[in-house]
């Protein structure tokens, strides 16, 4: 089978308006039109991963996969299912790139052993990734595809079943840096805007077996490796962490933003290192999506997001489709707060249904998605100066004390002037009015 044909049926996929009734079309996406000074392109700045819609095969826990995959000789029939490892990854890539040129992503991002099988030595997967490297290499230049960023698996193979920089084993540790190290300067090579640090396995199972304050000190130690290298080869991309709560261990280390910048500062990395969120690890976390962005403002250390979903009723990390143009409107309006993205973007860290089994299943997906986080931002920018001003109202009465957060007036002082002062009113936060101007908003985006 010839790549090139994998999605013979689906044309280029081109912005038709809100009124259109064709599937393969966008309502919403205008990649450029201009909103607040800059193109939507420009703004969301989307990519498509390549784990889990060219990488995985629709299985889960309970079953085998179900997804057509013909460069997957585990899934594939015929002739297939003979392929070569490397054939296959080649077979994989094109595949990969006819999509992100037809959907009109202007980014893709993988892991390691997404794009180049392993070997049995590491340094055959370093050839194997090398190798493969060149191949990406040629498919971006010929299609205008850019890589948002690079990352290294260091959680599936057994050997990492303890975590990677924070295993108990230093020679875990080291096989971990060499995977890194090779997969940044891989990066490096594509022009990556950025590379992630996503410890999939960095976190414990029980405190009975486990020396907290040590596998901490190995992961900071292991992070500050990693920025040296960075400067070392001269990447000018941003390094991310990727917070997670829990899931494949009972407790990760990178729990959420607030507590990756606190490790970050630490370590003494606040400077040197941002976050990845992903929409479905803040919901695991019991925070918001918009919550984790306005954290990561505040501190400094916003950099990118992975824009998915879970379920309501199903309590594990899901990566559905972004579906909620409210989620995401305030998502996207702490992103305009924040001034935007610089080096990130909106990766779809997202996955098909099982039964999803379609070839054109996959463009329907990030079509979807691709539209909600397009509407979502013109949700944001229409009711971003409103809600602006209505929070800054309710917080003028702090104009006429500003000797309080600058320092000038003692607890002993307010506690004198209260004793011939008047009993506060309080300030409404007229909650219910806000929330009904988001919907106002929502509706009347266009």
């Amino acid at each position: 089978m010839s790549a090139e044909t994998f999605f013979a049926n689906v044309d280029k996929i081109r912005y038709e308006g809100p009124d259109s009734d064709n599937p393969l079309a966008f309502r919403w996406y205008d990649a450029d039109r201009v909103v607040r000074d800059r193109t939507m392109a420009e703004h969301l700045r989307f990519g498509v991963c390549y784990w889990h819609s060219f990488a995985w095969d629709g299985s889960d826990i309970f079953g085998a996969g179900t997804l057509d995959r013909p460069w997957n000789p585990a899934t594939a029939s015929g002739a297939a299912a003979a392929l070569e490892p490397m054939d296959a990854a080649r077979l994989k890539m094109a595949a990969a790139f006819e999509f992100f040129e037809k959907l009109g992503a202007p980014f893709f991002s993988f892991h390691d052993i997404d794009i180049a099988p392993p070997g049995k030595t590491f340094a055959e997967s370093a050839r194997n990734l090398d190798e493969m490297i060149d191949v990406a290499a040629g498919h971006m230049e010929r299609t205008g595809t850019n890589l948002l960023w690079g990352t290294t698996n260091a959680f599936s193979h057994p050997r990492f079943m303890a975590g990677a920089a924070t295993n108990p084993d230093p020679a875990v540790f080291q096989y971990a840096a060499a995977q890194v190290a090779r997969c940044l300067s891989a990066t490096h090579r594509l022009g990556g805007a950025n590379y992630v640090l996503w410890g999939g396995r960095e976190g414990y199972e029980t405190l009975l077996n486990t020396d907290m304050r040590r596998e901490l000190d190995q992961l900071g130690r292991f992070l500050n490796m990693v920025v040296e290298h960075k400067h070392a080869i001269g990447f000018e991309g941003t390094l991310l962490i990727e917070p997670k709560p829990m899931e494949p261990t009972k407790h990760q280390y990178d729990y959420d933003v607030a507590t990756v910048f606190a490790f970050l500062q630490r370590h003494g990395l606040e400077n040197e290192i941002k976050v990845n969120i992903e929409v479905n690890h803040a919901t695991l976390s019991g925070h918001d999506f918009h919550h984790e962005v306005a954290t990561a403002v505040n501190a400094g250390v916003f950099g990118s997001i992975d824009a998915n979903a879970g379920d309501d009723r199903l309590g594990w990390d899901l990566d559905r489709f972004p579906v909620s143009v409210e989620q995401m409107s305030l998502g996207m309006l702490e992103i305009l707060r924040g001034g935007g993205f610089t080096t990130g973007g909106l990766m779809f860290d997202t996955k098909l249904r099982r039964q999803s089994i379609e070839r054109d299943d996959l463009f329907h997906g990030h079509i979807g998605g691709m539209d909600v986080m397009a509407r979502s931002l013109l949700v944001a920018a229409s009711m971003i100066d409103e809600l602006d001003a209505r929070r800054d109202a309710r917080y003028a009465g702090w104009g006429q004390r500003t000797d309080i957060l600058e320092g000038n007036v003692t607890l002993q002082q307010l506690h004198d002037a209260q004793l011939t002062g008047t009993e506060p009113t309080g300030v409404s936060g007229r909650q219910e009015a806000l929330e009904n101007l988001v919907q106002r908003h929502i509706e009347r985006a266009r």
